[in-house]
């Protein structure tokens, strides 16, 4: 999409800190870290909600908690980690492209 900022990210348009990438997914560091351990896991192909979500996406998505859960002990993630997926504007997505926040490296309160 044109004017999506993690779109621009997947392409290389905006530089971004990566610590993980292949064919379907993006996760890099959050430019506005709410946890001394918080990273964005992206799909590369845009879509908002989790309502549109198709079988190829479904598996995507289970793909990229796959990848969390295997690459978080190396991404200082050993003692636990939360993840969220914000939908909406009400619920405080910002970015119109799905992404999954991952927090973590210290004692996460509410």
């Amino acid at each position: 999409m044109e004017n999506c900022v993690f779109c621009k990210i997947v392409t290389g348009e905006i530089p971004s800190a990566k610590v993980y990438e292949d064919g379907e997914m993006l996760v890099f560091k959050d430019i506005e870290p709410k946890a001394s351990v918080h990273l964005l896991c992206v799909p590369k192909e845009h879509f908002a909600l989790l309502a549109e979500l198709t079988p190829a996406r479904t598996a995507l998505v289970g793909r990229m908690l796959n990848v969390i859960a295997s690459h978080a002990a190396a991404w200082g993630l050993s003692d636990g980690y939360r993840l969220v997926v914000n939908q909406g504007e009400s619920a405080g997505q910002t970015v119109h492209h799905l992404h999954i926040h991952v927090l973590g490296g210290e004692k996460l309160g509410w």
